[in-house]
């Protein structure tokens, strides 16, 4: 058995933990300030004249309020003067308006209200009728169509050069409570791994995540949670009917949680019990292309060489090429943030160059069909002279855990 598999109850794993956010704080209101200013100047780069940021993620990350994308519409127009203005239902504004870390006038609607209407004709007035709008790229395409239904001179663009590059450089306190969720979720890992015995099941290792998550400090329990045994291990993102663990068993636990809108994403891949020669060897394969990909990870190099150095590593030991399998089925690795996917990406096409503050998920998993996968993923973020790991690799099969 691999050290720390298995030996413990469900009790003694949960024992095993603490509220883990002991002198964590939530991102400051002047760094707030700083994002919007830092999105003026872009706007003003990219001669934009109002910027709408929808409910999700990008109103979150530059206003702080956190509210969920429906068909009702709330969101911020940020225009190249600086002027804020939230645009949202009558009825909500008791609880959006706490929310709200950046002032702003606030636009507000009844339901029987065009919103859309409202928003046309606050960018008209502010902006005149040939404005430039970018609009947020996660916001649905029936914004952008009920705002120019009524201001059709508009010139609608996509936010995301702004969008982006504000928010794939973390600052220090981004990168401070990454780095706490991160730890978060390996303790939440290694409590995992030692409570597993033969005829679990999946469902019942997810409960456990979650619960232990809870009990290190993230309110909400898991963020997501992929736990498969066996040959399911061989399909990245699980399957309909998930078998239960047998001895000698791979198994693959790929989980995160969030906090004060951070998140973390770690996945750990070991055998529960005996591992064969073929499971310790396609191990290490996956665990050196894992490194290959973090050396190639340089300040100035382009995102695509990350993933190249993985594929180039496998390639020589007969994985692959490219998306063949047995191989890498996937990019080498996504950014991460507030989302758990987002800019940059690790894949072949991406030539942004690597800078500081751009935080990276390591994962170039190894399936090999019908037989298991292996899935080895740590974080790490870009500095002046290299990369840093938010949480170390695995050592290796027997010893899945530092």
């Amino acid at each position: 058995m691999a050290l720390g598999v298995g030996g413990a109850s469900q009790q003694q794993a949960l024992d095993q933990l603490s509220d883990m956010t002991a002198g964590v704080t939530p991102i400051p209101l002047a760094e707030y300030q700083q994002r919007i200013d830092k999105a003026l100047r872009l706007m003003a780069e990219q001669k934009l004249d109002v910027m709408l940021l929808n409910a999700g993620t990008n109103l979150r990350y530059f206003t702080g309020v956190d509210w969920y994308a429906s068909e009702r519409l709330v969101a911020a127009l940020l225009f190249a003067n600086g002027r804020l203005v939230y645009v949202l239902p009558h009825f909500e504004i008791g609880s959006i308006a706490p929310l709200m870390l950046i002032k702003g006038d606030i636009l507000s609607w009844h339901e029987h209200v065009d919103p859309y209407a409202l928003c046309a004709n606050e960018i008209n007035t502010v902006a005149g009728k040939q404005a430039t709008l970018a609009m947020d790229e996660s916001a649905q395409f029936f914004i952008a169509d009920g705002i120019q239904q009524h201001l059709p001179t508009i010139r609608i663009v996509n936010a995301r050069p702004v969008t982006a590059e504000c928010r794939m450089h973390k600052s220090a306190n981004e990168l401070a409570l990454m780095q706490r969720a991160m730890d978060m979720t390996l303790a939440v890992h290694k409590a995992t791994a030692s409570m597993l015995y033969a005829g679990i099941s999946t469902q019942e290792v997810t409960e456990f995540i979650h619960l232990a998550h809870k009990k290190v400090g993230a309110s909400a329990g898991s963020y997501f949670c992929i736990v498969l045994f066996g040959a399911d291990t061989a399909f990245p993102h699980g399957v309909a009917k998930p078998k239960a663990l047998d001895e000698n068993d791979m198994v693959l636990i790929d989980t995160g949680c969030r906090l004060h809108g951070y998140l973390s994403d770690i996945t750990r891949s070991y055998v529960f019990g005996s591992a064969t020669a073929r499971q310790r060897e396609v191990w290490q394969h996956e665990k050196q292309a894992q490194l290959a990909a973090f050396a190639a990870a340089q300040p100035g190099q382009p995102c695509q060489q990350v993933d190249r150095a993985a594929r180039h590593y496998l390639q020589q030991h007969g994985f692959g090429p490219d998306y063949t399998l047995p191989g890498l089925p996937h990019r080498t690795g996504h950014g991460i943030g507030q989302d758990i996917h987002e800019w940059p990406y690790l894949v072949e096409g991406n030539t942004t160059a690597l800078a500081t503050g751009m935080c990276f998920s390591n994962e170039p998993m190894l399936v090999l069909p019908g037989e298991f996968g292996v899935r080895l993923e740590d974080h790490f973020y870009m500095t002046a002279t290299g990369p840093r790991w938010f949480t170390e690799p695995a050592n290796d099969i027997e010893q899945p855990f530092c």
